[in-house]
């Protein structure tokens, strides 16, 4: 944590200390910046979909979204100021909360992580649940990642300590395929559309689904709330009426995406993301797109069990998980407001 908090402090320093609480406004309307992490993952669409869909502009922001495959990476470029927001999993705002920082998610996207367990065809039948991990390599996507605290959760569950297996730091998407296929990694931890490309090519077998509630119920005991639109405490209390036309704009993709079929989703996203095979990203939509609640809402049960799961298996949250103060790692009444001002 030590280390943490002194590289982020370097960071703010080398930054001149940007203060996220100051939205740029030009020409009327606020200039945000949203880092999410991954913008080709499906557990992510919501973002760039609410961009294609025009929902940003109808609200008279400009929003700029940048890519980064790490959510730990993510979260350092919001506290350095560099963005003022992150579409990212809910679970970093208790890490964070952890290590004295004050993160808030202000739109919950879906109440489970959308994630896989993917084993190589090599050792599927061999690794047969994470009791099996002792003495294997681990793909995540970087160590302090939601994929990382993930795979503590299920190693730890099968009765394993960190030390009976090697977490790898392979990204997502080709690097992940690559760490795969050339023996880096003998199972990991990924999404859509990289699940769809590895089991269509039988490169790999689904060992654990998390992308819809009964596959995340199983895993974890709960719902696990995952992808999400979080900021800085500060900039929400400095900026409730630019936080509102994000809320505002999320709600409506939410509910869009609710009422349109994956091909519908699919021809909406830029045509790059296909990778050149529409069939197949469609299917990794329609495998996926369950996860999305719809509604925009934090489930109280499902922020509860995050806590439970990273208070047990986070070394940053176990030594404090008593004081974290759930009420201050997401909030509702954006949502809610832009329930009220959107009517079903």
């Amino acid at each position: 944590m030590a280390v943490v908090l002194l590289a982020v402090s370097a960071l703010l320093l080398a930054t001149g200390c940007r203060d996220s609480r100051t939205i740029p406004v030009k020409d009327g309307r606020p200039q945000i910046t949203i880092m999410v992490g991954g913008l080709e993952k499906v557990i992510y669409l919501p973002a760039m979909l609410t961009q294609q869909l025009g929902f940003f502009d109808s609200n008279d922001i400009d929003v700029k979204l940048l890519g980064e495959q790490s959510g730990a990476n993510a979260e350092t470029a919001l506290l350095t100021g560099d963005v003022q927001g992150v579409v990212g999993f809910y679970d970093h705002t208790i890490d964070l909360q952890a290590k004295d920082q004050c993160i808030q998610t202000v739109v919950q996207f879906a109440d489970v992580p959308g994630e896989v367990e993917l084993v190589s065809k090599a050792d599927a039948g061999i690794i047969k649940s994470p009791a099996d991990f002792r003495g294997r390599n681990l793909g995540v996507t970087s160590l302090g990642s939601s994929t990382d605290f993930l795979t503590q959760a299920l190693a730890g569950q099968a009765g394993l300590n960190t030390s009976d297996y090697t977490r790898v730091k392979v990204g997502a998407g080709q690097t992940f395929i690559a760490g795969m296929n050339h023996d880096g990694i003998d199972a990991g931890m990924t999404t859509d559309p990289t699940v769809a490309k590895m089991v269509s090519s039988g490169e790999a077998e689904i060992l654990i689904d998390m992308r819809n509630e009964e596959g995340t119920r199983a895993a974890l005991g709960g719902l696990y709330p995952a992808a999400s639109l979080y900021m800085r405490c500060e900039t929400v209390e400095a900026h409730p009426d630019i936080v509102q036309k994000l809320a505002d704009a999320f709600v409506r993709t939410l509910r869009w995406i609710d009422t349109h079929t994956p091909e519908e989703i699919a021809a909406a996203m830029p045509s790059q993301y296909a990778g050149g095979n529409p069939d197949l990203y469609i299917k990794s939509v329609r495998d996926s797109i369950v996860m999305f609640n719809g509604d925009g809402l934090m489930k109280r049960e499902g922020a509860e069990n995050v806590l439970r799961i990273l208070g047990r298996y986070s070394r940053n949250v176990k030594p404090v998980a008593d004081r974290i103060d759930l009420d201050k790692t997401y909030t509702n009444r954006f949502v809610e407001q832009a329930h009220k001002a959107q009517p079903q």
